[in-house]
Parts: structure tokens; sequence; C-alpha cells
């Protein structure tokens, strides 16, 4: 079947204004660009902010870089991939000229565009993306699961940087998407125990069912004790942070043993401010603080894209007990505002299906 013309997607206009609307399907291929026909896109918690509150870098933009599809069609250079293959896209497009992208810390490239802020993204029936960008996964695996990949590498990107050894003892502050994978990829490494720490029970159910050992409710008047009760008095050899809140890194450095190591990939909205006895103990403490941002390493995308392929196939990790809402792609002008009115209330992960319009699907 040919590829059509005109598509549906969720186009922002500007920030707080998402429609739904017909537009042309990307053409002129370039000799090492892809088609990729979306068959599942999801809501990161950084597209409501970039979405609902301060827009993207021009107008009119198509959100969405969490997704994943078939190759439609590719370019005259292109031979990793071909039409018809199941792929994951990862949204950063690097600029490889730079001093950080020739050492393959891609991350953090001087010149770096993105698909869903900087350029069209996934929130569409179809996306022009580079052939090395597409990473491929097997029949076995499914859109919406692939679609959940980027925010996983995310977290295996942070572990990565550090040295998490079977055996260590580690708190996750903070169950949203990041945190569940976090919650999972920790116990994978053969952490025990993994501490779960979360306002929401119902989140900290989801991270019982990614395998936490221990389930904390951040509103207990002693929890920095009861985490420490947890680790033998001495606290967490690591603590991923994945709140984004100065709540969240209070409880991190107070959740970390001596010469513990922190890992915080929750960006600031507002001032980082701490208590002067919370900073002290970064300092007598001798504690480790590691920035990790993004998902990016060699071989581009990144050993973390391919490493996560193969834990899901192999049925090691699975993103379905995160997914909680499927909808079609039209649905997402009215959910993004309920996101930011507070009304969409239940969800941890929204995916949407560009293709069709199928009956509403909780799982």
């Amino acid at each position: 079947m040919a590829t059509p013309m005109n598509m549906q997607a969720a186009v922002l206009k500007a920030a707080g204004d998402l429609r739904y609307e017909t537009v042309a399907v990307p053409s002129a291929l370039g000799p090492q660009d892809t088609l990729v026909k979306v068959m599942a896109a999801g809501i990161c918690g950084s597209d409501i902010g970039r979405v609902m509150v301060t827009g993207t870098y021009r107008f009119p933009t198509i959100p969405g870089h969490e997704f994943a599809g078939v190759v439609e069609a590719v370019g005259s250079g292109v031979g990793n991939v071909k039409p018809g293959d199941r792929v994951a896209i990862a949204p950063l497009l690097p600029c490889m000229k730079c001093d950080a992208c020739h050492r393959g810390n891609y991350s953090l490239c001087d010149d770096y565009s993105f698909l869903g802020s900087r350029t069209d993204g996934g929130f569409a029936q179809y996306v022009k993306a580079p052939a090395r960008n597409l990473v491929r996964f097997p029949d076995s695996i499914g859109f919406e699961e692939a679609a959940t990949i980027e925010s996983a590498a995310i977290i295996l990107h942070g572990i990565h940087k550090i040295n998490l050894r079977a055996g260590d003892s580690v708190a996750v502050i903070g169950i949203g998407a990041l945190g569940y994978f976090a919650v999972r990829l920790a116990k994978l490494s053969g952490a025990r125990p993994v501490i779960a720490v979360d306002i929401d029970e119902s989140k900290l159910a989801m991270a019982r069912e990614a395998g936490a050992d221990i389930c904390i409710n951040a509103s207990a008047a002693d929890l920095h004790q009861q985490i420490r009760a947890a680790t033998g008095g001495a606290g967490a050899d690591v603590v991923l942070e994945t709140a984004g809140n100065n709540a969240g890194r209070e409880t991190a450095i107070h959740a970390a043993r001596k010469q513990g190591t922190i890992v915080i990939y929750g960006s600031a909205h507002q001032d980082v401010v701490f208590k002067p006895a919370t900073f002290e103990r970064v300092l007598r403490n001798e504690l480790h603080l590691v920035g990790s941002w993004n998902s990016y390493s060699v071989p581009f995308p990144g050993k973390e894209w391919f490493d996560l392929i193969r834990m899901i196939e192999a049925g090691e990790l699975s993103a379905r007990p995160l997914i909680s809402h499927v909808r079609p792609l039209s649905d997402a002008p009215r959910i993004f505002k309920e996101i930011a009115e507070r009304s969409f209330g239940g969800y941890s992960k929204v995916i949407f299906l560009p293709h069709g319009t199928p009956e509403p699907v909780e799982h």
C-alpha cells in the first residue's frame, strides 16, 4: 500500500494549544533518512510542561519523543534497517562533530536537535528520523512496550555511570515511570534490598510489582529512620533520585550511607534549596552526587538501548504494569489538558495509538 500524502497528528501551535489535525506526511528523505509509521507513542513527564507551559523551540511542532513503529521507507544510503522492520526511535539528534560527540558522550552534545521539541516528533502517524536513531526489536515485543524503552534507557544510563554491585542496598526516591524502571533495573543488577519511596500508595504497589523489597510512604514522620532501619542502620549504598523536587532530593541525601552514591535524574523546576543540616550531610558523610542526563552512549544511540531490548525479549523487564492507559491519538489534546489541570487521575504511563481509534483500554 502506498504511503499517503497526508496524516493525522497532534500539533502544538503555542504553549497550551495542542490540536489534532491533518498535516502532510514528511517527504524528501535524505540518503540516511527513514520514514517510520508510528504505532505507539507515550507521554513523558517532561512532555506535560513542554506542551502546556514552556512550549517547544518553534511553532508549529509535533511533540512526542517516546515512540515505536514500523519502517515505511528508507533513503538511498540506509543499510541498517529496511521497510517492515519494527523499531524504537531514539529522539536525540547529535551533531556528531563536537568534542562530546567525538568522545561518545552524545547526551552532552553542544549542538543537538531533538525529535518532539526542536523538530517534529512521534505524536503523528508518520515521522522522519535518521536511520542511525532506529533500534530494531523482535516481533515478541509489543509496540506499546517498545515505546517505553527511552524512559528505561535513561535509568540504565545512570546505573552504568556508577559501580552498582550485587548485594548493594538501593533506595529509589519517587516512583513514576523512571522510578518504576529504577526499581526493576536495580533488582536485575543484584541490589538487595531495593527500597521504594513515594507518597502515593498506588505507586508503591507498582514498585512492589517491579520487585521492590521494601516500600515506604514518604509522608511518614519517621521516613529517614525507616530507610536507615531497612539498611541495617547505615543507609543505602546507592540512592536513585527520580522525584525531581526538593523533598525528593532532601530524602535522597538522608537516605544515603556514609560515602554513598546518589544518582540525580530528576530535573529542577524551581530553586534547589537544602537545609544547612542536609547540606552538611553531603560534606561530612562524603557523599557522591552523580548527575545523569538522557540515555546515549557508544554505539549510538547507546548500549543502554540494545541491553534493554535483550532484557525485554528475555522476559526480565516488562513495562506492562507501568502502562495505565492506551488511547487513540485524537484524545491527546484533551488528555494533556486534563493532566495539566490534575483532573486526569490514576495514570502512570499513557500511550497513544496514532493509527485507528481503539476503544479505551485500561491496564
